[in-house]
């Protein structure tokens, strides 16, 4: 779209929250139907990670949305606390998931304590920040996990400098690297890679995204 270069980072991050602001119930049906539909393989690596943690580890989910499906599934047998920059979206989460604990912060400027989380959980989440800052992003991920802690990443599987598109009826932004970047970024970043898959948008089935699971060294 003609002029998103010339929008700052902020200015994105503010359609991005405006967007989600907007469409919280309808995002959160859509999801819905897609479980509904079996059409949510991203749902299954959640069962992964959970085998590999211990009951009542401590989990971030970056990016929660309204809690469901994904916070709501890993608060079955974890201590989870959601972050999500969308008040619409934390105010949803706190009524769908109370076992939970929800934070409305931008997920960019997470000032968790060092080794705080035995894993960092983000779906669709990423891929909404301008990709200049996904690897201060992953940086602070690394320092707030405890050592041997893991994250289960939804990044981009292609190069994608910006675009703005309406989304479920809203302006929505996008901003991510290709697939060999972000591994290499995670690299970069001190994990170590333990497995990545490219598995389909349940809400968009004509788009793939890199799903990635990495361990802090």
């Amino acid at each position: 779209m003609e002029g998103i270069l010339h929008l700052t980072p902020m200015e994105n991050k503010e359609i991005v929250r405006e967007g989600y602001n907007t469409i919280a119930s309808k995002y959160l049906e859509a999801r819905e139907e897609a479980v509904r539909e079996k059409r949510s393989e991203d749902l299954l690596l959640l069962q992964d990670l959970v085998q590999r943690l211990p009951k009542g580890a401590k989990v971030l989910d970056a990016g929660c949305g309204s809690g469901v499906p994904v916070t709501r599934f890993l608060s079955q047998s974890l201590e989870v606390i959601g972050v999500d920059f969308s008040d619409a979206q934390i105010n949803l989460a706190r009524k769908l998931v109370p076992e939970a604990q929800f934070v409305c912060q931008d997920m960019t400027k997470l000032v968790f304590s060092d080794n705080s989380f035995d894993a960092i959980c983000s779906y669709y989440a990423i891929i909404h920040v301008p990709r200049q800052q996904h690897k201060a992003l992953l940086q602070n991920f690394y320092r707030i996990l405890k050592p041997s802690g893991l994250v289960l990443l939804c990044m981009g599987s292609g190069n994608l400098a910006a675009d703005i598109e309406v989304y479920l009826g809203t302006q929505m932004y996008w901003s991510h690297y290709d697939s060999d970047t972000n591994i290499k970024m995670l690299e970069e970043c001190g994990f170590k890679i333990v497995w990545h898959k490219f598995i389909d948008d349940p809400l968009e089935p004509s788009s793939k995204h890199l799903f990635v699971m990495a361990k802090k060294h």
